[in-house]
């Protein structure tokens, strides 16, 4: 049923291909692969390829950030400024226009919480911040060559809100905690990854690079243009598949992965921290991590989506009744951009990883999304 499922997904008008993982009580109950790697649809998938997993590098870079939280040289509460001290004495934007705008102080610090939780007051798009946002984009922090001038780009720009009261989800809040962690960790990101992650789980196809030698295991990037002809996209990685995708290791969307390297990242989530007599977290962390941290703030942060909320670097499922996708009380996950998908439902011990390689562009028409299909024919075939 799971193989009909994805076939019916791809095809000359679809997806080119998808790759998928399900495990149940912590054994791979389903792995496959159907449709092709490149873009003139001639190559067969592996269940190998790797991928451009953009977004879900948050989740990775999250759990990085809460081992240091558990070695104490962070505090969720700490103001980053304790860190990184160009974010002290922050203002935000509070009228006038782009020529003369009216700044005032912050009533209260920005912490580490709050980039976990994107709660942090960047400026990042919204007509109802245009003024503020227009300052971020005079910074120009995605033209930083490392996460430190990243940082020091995003503190000169004045915030849109005051930290801990508006949910406004951009990779901002991920690069700037990826900066954290370097600092705090007195390593530089990828390597801390590497080191404390990636190695340790053998994810050994995970990084912000492909070697030369792999490169051709990579999965082609496609779009649609606007007469709905799916087309290669129109990116330096798509053209040259395996180059960092930023000139700075991205916390927020850098890394390459495949469905077997983050179904192992996930796994250890779903088993409270730990994965084959490897612990990265306490299951205490983990729970934490799982738990919707926007009720928490005072007053409560409103999630855009009905029924679910956010925990520390992903959706959590609030109210099964209200929430789109299927799952349970306390499901976990998040996506990427490029049509990568995965969610933990601890309840059941089920941990599904969806991984493609489409980009929606704006203008074209848009693929539908396989996650939520996908999780519904799990859950009704192979959940317990």
């Amino acid at each position: 049923m799971l193989d009909s499922l994805l076939a019916g997904a791809v095809g000359e008008k679809d997806y080119l291909g998808a790759v998928a993982m399900v495990s149940l009580k912590d054994v791979i109950v389903y792995h496959g692969a159907l449709g092709h790697a490149d873009a003139t649809g001639k190559e067969p998938l592996r269940e190998d390829a790797i991928f451009r997993i953009y977004s879900m590098t948050k989740p990775i870079t999250s759990v990085a950030a809460l081992m240091l939280v558990e070695e104490g040289r962070l505090r969720l509460d700490d103001p980053v400024a304790r860190h990184l001290p160009e974010f002290a004495d922050l203002q935000r934007v509070a009228g006038g226009d782009e020529a003369k705008p009216h700044l005032m102080a912050v009533l209260r610090p920005l912490t580490v919480r709050h980039l976990l939780t994107h709660t942090a007051g960047f400026a990042t798009g919204g007509d109802d911040i245009r003024v503020a946002s227009a300052l971020l984009q005079q910074q120009a922090p995605e033209d930083a060559e490392d996460l430190a001038g990243y940082a020091r780009r995003v503190a000169r720009a004045p915030l849109a809100a005051e930290p801990g009261t508006r949910f406004r989800y951009d990779g901002v809040n991920s690069e700037v905690l990826a900066r954290v962690i370097e600092v705090a960790s007195g390593m530089s990101f990828d390597v801390f990854l590497q080191a404390r992650i990636f190695a340790p789980l053998g994810m050994r196809d995970t990084g912000f690079q492909v070697p030369a030698s792999q490169r051709g295991r990579i999965m082609a990037l496609t779009t649609r243009n606007a007469e709905g002809h799916r087309v290669l996209a129109d990116t330096p990685s798509a053209r040259e598949p395996g180059i960092p995708l930023r000139a700075y290791h991205s916390g927020a969307g850098g890394l390459y992965s495949t469905a077997a390297d983050y179904l192992r990242f996930a796994r250890m989530l779903a088993n409270g921290g730990e994965l084959d007599g490897i612990r990265l977290l306490q299951a205490s962390t983990v729970d934490q991590m799982m738990q919707d941290q926007l009720a928490r703030f005072d007053p409560p942060v409103a999630y855009p989506e009905a029924g679910e909320g956010f925990g520390l670097g992903g959706y959590v499922v609030t109210d099964t009744a209200k929430s789109t996708r299927p799952g349970s009380h306390g499901q976990f996950g998040w996506s990427g951009a490029a049509s990568t998908w995965f969610t933990i439902d601890r309840s059941r011990g089920l941990v599904i990883v969806l991984m493609s390689q489409h980009l929606p562009t704006d203008g074209a028409p848009a693929l539908p999304k396989m996650a939520a299909p996908f999780y519904r024919q799990v859950h009704s075939t192979v959940s317990p």
